[in-house]
């Protein structure tokens, strides 16, 4: 399989050939879905945080004697029943939501999502990057040349703080490492588009036996 490949100036010159591992490989989409619950999952901050009877500011004092008045019986003022009083079985900022997956699962998550974005034509390369100083200008007239999409997610095989500050502030482009590439970004964007110098990096990374 190959992916259109561009020059520095937007211009289509030939393709690129895809490592058949990483972008044919068998299509799953229950291993894809696993893969964006457990990215999902592991990010979640929980900060709802309910007070129990034991820990609401209250007075433990019987609020009026047991028998005689009438009322109901009551104990102290932080009882769940009564307003203002503690909250059972409430929202607690302890709790874990972390999630599991093994490493030959992740991968295949991977190699999958870049598989069906591969199938749709929705992988291309760019042969390299050529300013030398930061400007969003021409970021905006090399992306007008390149295959229209909402959202781009650029693959670069090292840090680039030109590349970065280039398109940092236009909306819908987000940049990443080649060794930090994982299925959630590349179901997330519309068109993956790899440095050419990516494409080994990524093999490396995800291919190579340690």
């Amino acid at each position: 399989m190959k992916a259109d490949l561009y020059t520095a100036n937007g211009e289509k010159k030939g393709g690129v050939d895809l490592n058949a591992t990483m972008f044919e490989a068998k299509i799953n989409p229950d291993l894809m879905h696993r893969a964006v619950v457990l990215r999902l999952a592991n990010a979640r901050n929980p900060i709802a945080h309910t007070l129990t009877r034991g820990e609401v500011s209250y007075s433990t004092k019987k609020m009026f004697r047991q028998k005689g008045t009438g009322n109901a019986r009551r104990g102290a003022r932080s009882t769940n029943l009564l307003r203002g009083g503690g909250v059972t079985h409430g929202p607690r900022n302890t709790r874990n939501f972390s999630k599991m997956m093994p490493k030959k699962e992740r991968r295949a998550a991977l190699f999958s999502s870049l598989s069906a974005r591969a199938k749709d034509g929705n992988i291309i390369a760019l042969e390299e990057f050529a300013a030398k100083t930061p400007k969003t200008k021409d970021f905006i007239s090399l992306l007008s040349k390149l295959p229209e999409g909402k959202k781009y997610l650029f693959v670069i095989p090292e840090k680039n703080e030109v590349f970065e500050k280039s398109c940092r502030n236009i909306p819908g482009i987000k940049i990443i490492l080649a060794n930090y590439i994982n299925p959630y970004d590349v179901l997330l964007a519309d068109k993956v588009c790899f440095l050419k110098e990516a494409f080994p990096k990524i093999e490396e990374t995800f291919l190579t036996k340690k």
